[in-house]
């Protein structure tokens, strides 16, 4: 039901903090940012796009009967011949998509008592995972919401991993009725940066790290980080909580901006300052031991997650649910119960000979590296890597990541990995522009993955970049069915026999 909120009664537009240019308050059925599911009384947002105005359907939206509209100053003059002599309410907004947020908010009015939200280039879909999982098993109802759509004790598919305003408080409000107390959501730069998440009643945050990606959407690094700043700097309430990685540059810089706010900070990382510290890893082939101190008091915790990183995001995780109110002694006792997100350092398929097999949903230069460093200490022998690029994404990403593969991977096999309406090849050759000569370029997928299983000697491992959790294939405008886990196991079983 993206694009339409139908509920229960009506509401003013006064009463969803909306004022009409001429005064009006007319009764609210309903809440559209699509015309087609306009129905009579609906407020239909028409919302500037990258593409197109949404105030170019104005026009149908009022045949289907909409009783108000909001949108712009540049989307009210676009239609102002069809909103001459209409007598409904017209709200012009100097920022729609905060104003269409905030009336979702009021709308719905429901939400989970525990909201809590996570930003960063890479692992914000694992903290999410992580939160929700130790709610739950602390005996909360809780949910996480991100690019794994909704799972948890309420679960909902979603479209994008922050939907817009009013799938978002639809959900939230579900959620809440059916009894979640808890959610965990991943903030990505698009969300916040489109104010998706105004109005969400946010009382912690965390932040994990920062690399490029996105730069087709944001206009460079600093825009970029200010999306994502403004988790801190306008989405959480006042005296909200702030967890913050702090090994990177740029996590310092977020620590000044929540500071300033005069947030409640807790640190995550390896440096000494760091209140959440990493002091310590140990690796084997299921997983790795963790000793971190929390406050200066070390703690030793076994968990079933391959790759280092991993610590980062659980510690991150533990630090948003101590600000949500649970105590550490409850967490600690049920980090060890805790399993990796689906495509996330994924273990998917192992050959007769003990070699593994790995998908993780690293589609950005520094995830790409991040993945291969932390699978290197779980790896006796050989690291083989299958990777590609998306097609009209940040292109200047495409040969960091083939880089990446070089540096960190003993074979890279570079393939597809849903080039949409670019041309397969010219993306491949960028990637191996990166991956430099001794790596193997395979357009077909399947066959990369094929030959990927084929090189493993014992105690190899294969980690298959890209896709993660993805059952498609994007080619053109089409996406047929692809699942790079599914395609290991049947060359797993291929190769050794089993079929």
């Amino acid at each position: 039901m993206t694009g339409e909120t139908v509920g229960q009664g009506t509401k003013t537009l006064s009463q969803l903090g909306l004022r009409a240019r001429d005064g009006r308050d007319p009764a609210i059925t309903g809440l559209s940012l699509d015309s087609r599911t306009v129905k009579p009384g609906h407020l239909f947002a028409a919302l500037p796009g990258s593409a197109l105005h949404g105030a170019e359907f104005i026009p149908y939206a009022l045949r289907m009967g909409a009783g108000a509209v909001l949108t712009d100053r540049a989307g009210a003059e676009m239609a102002a011949d069809a909103l001459s002599g209409w007598n409904g309410a017209v709200v012009v907004a100097e920022d729609p998509r905060a104003a269409l947020a905030g009336a979702a908010a009021l709308w719905f009015e429901a939400q989970p008592d525990h909201v809590v939200a996570v930003t960063g280039t890479s692992g914000k879909t694992s903290v999410a995972s992580f939160t929700r999982q130790i709610w739950q098993h602390l005996g909360h109802k809780a949910i996480s919401l991100g690019t794994m759509g909704v799972e948890g004790d309420y679960q909902a598919k979603l479209s994008h991993t922050t939907p817009d305003p009013l799938t978002l408080h639809r959900i939230l409000a579900e959620a809440a009725q059916a009894g979640v107390t808890h959610a965990a959501m991943e903030a990505s730069s698009h969300g916040l940066d489109q104010r998706r998440l105004d109005g969400v009643r946010v009382e912690a945050g965390a932040f994990t790290n920062f690399s490029q990606d996105h730069l087709d959407y944001h206009a460079g690094f600093d825009e970029y980080f200010a999306a994502k700043a403004l988790l801190f700097n306008h989405i959480l309430e006042d005296g909200g909580a702030a967890v913050i990685n702090i090994d990177g540059e740029r996590g310092r810089q977020m620590l000044d901006i929540a500071t300033d706010r005069g947030l409640a900070v807790t640190t995550v990382g390896t440096r000494e300052e760091a209140m959440l510290r990493i002091l310590g890893q140990r690796y084997d082939a299921t997983g790795q031991d963790l000793r971190f101190s929390l406050m200066g008091q070390p703690h030793m915790v076994r968990l079933p997650l391959i790759g280092g990183f991993q610590a980062e995001n659980v510690l991150a995780a533990m630090g948003l649910v101590l600000a949500a109110g649970d105590s550490a002694d409850a967490v600690l006792r049920v980090l060890p119960d805790l399993h990796t997100v689906r495509g996330r350092m994924q273990l998917v398929a192992q050959r007769e000979n003990g070699a593994t097999v790995f998908v993780d949903y690293a589609h950005k230069p520094g995830a790409v590296v991040a993945a291969l460093q932390s699978l290197r200490p779980h790896v006796m022998g050989r690291i083989v890597c299958v990777i590609g690029a998306g097609g009209d994404r940040d292109r200047g990403k495409r040969p960091l990541m083939g880089e990446g593969a070089r540096d960190f991977a003993d074979v890279v096999i570079v393939t597809d990995d849903n080039p949409r309406t670019e041309n397969p090849a010219a993306i491949r050759a960028a990637v191996m522009e990166g991956a430099g000569p001794d790596a193997t370029e395979v357009a077909d997928r399947a066959e990369a993955i094929l030959r990927g299983v084929d090189a493993l000697l014992p105690g190899d491992a294969l980690l298959i970049c890209g896709k993660g959790h993805e059952t498609g294939q994007i080619i053109g405008n089409d996406i047929y069915p692809f699942d790079d886990a599914e395609q290991a196991s049947v060359a797993v079983a291929a190769l050794d026999g089993k079929i």
